[in-house]
C-alpha cells in the first residue's frame, strides 16, 4: 500500500531522523554532564591548594562580592563544593552561601575566593580554558581527572545497557510464523 493512503502509519525515514535527533541530544547531554563533573573534580584540588595569607575580613569581603557576581547555576556549584544544601524549598541558595561565608574560617574563605574566581569567567564563556589555566597553576592533573570521569560514565552506560537487555522479555514468535518456518 502507498504511504500517502495510511496517514496514521509513520514513515520509516521520519522515524530514523527522530531517533537520530534524540540520540544526538542524549549525546550532547552526556558530554555536558561529563564536562561539568570534570570541572567540579578539577576545582576541588585547586581550592585545596590555596594557601592562607589574607585576613578574615579581607577574604570575607572578597568572597561575598565575588559570590554576588555569579549566576544562580554557578552559586549552586559553589554550594555543592562546600556541602551546602537547601533545607527548605523557599531557601535562597545565595543567602545560604552568604551565611556560610560569614561563619567560615580563613582557609575556607580563601578557597571560596579562588573557586569563585574560577567559576566567574566560566559563567561568561570559555570554561575549559579557565579551568586548564587554574589546573596548571595549582598543579592539578586535569587529564587524569577527565579520563577517570569518562571511564565512570562509560561504566554507567554499560550497566544501563546490560539492564535494558536483561529486562527485555524474549521475543515471541507467532504460531503462524513457526508453522511457516517448519514447512
Amino acid at each position: 500500500m502507498c504511504q500517502s493512503r495510511l496517514p496514521d502509519s509513520p514513515r520509516p525515514q521520519a522515524e530514523a531522523r527522530a531517533r537520530c535527533a534524540i540520540q544526538g541530544r542524549a549525546g550532547e547531554a552526556t558530554q555536558k554532564t561529563i564536562a561539568n563533573t570534570t570541572g567540579l573534580r578539577v576545582l576541588a584540588p585547586i581550592g585545596e591548594a590555596v594557601p592562607v595569607r589574607l585576613m578574615k575580613r579581607d577574604l570575607l569581603f572578597l568572597a561575598e562580592r565575588l559570590a554576588n557576581l555569579l549566576d544562580e547555576n554557578r552559586i549552586a556549584i559553589l554550594a555543592r563544593q562546600h556541602g551546602i544544601k537547601k533545607t527548605k524549598e523557599n531557601d535562597s541558595i545565595g543567602k545560604l552561601i552568604a551565611a556560610f561565608l560569614r561563619h567560615a574560617d580563613e582557609s575556607t574563605l580563601g578557597r571560596t575566593v579562588v573557586e569563585t574566581v574560577v567559576l566567574l569567567p566560566v559563567s561568561r564563556g570559555n570554561a575549559s580554558h579557565v579551568l586548564r589555566e587554574a589546573a596548571e597553576l595549582y598543579k592539578v592533573d586535569m587529564a587524569a581527572i577527565t579520563a577517570q570521569v569518562k571511564q565512570e560514565f562509560a561504566a554507567k552506560e554499560k550497566t544501563k545497557a546490560a539492564k535494558k537487555t536483561a529486562s527485555k522479555p524474549p521475543a515471541r514468535t507467532s504460531t503462524k510464523t513457526a508453522k511457516r518456518a517448519a514447512v
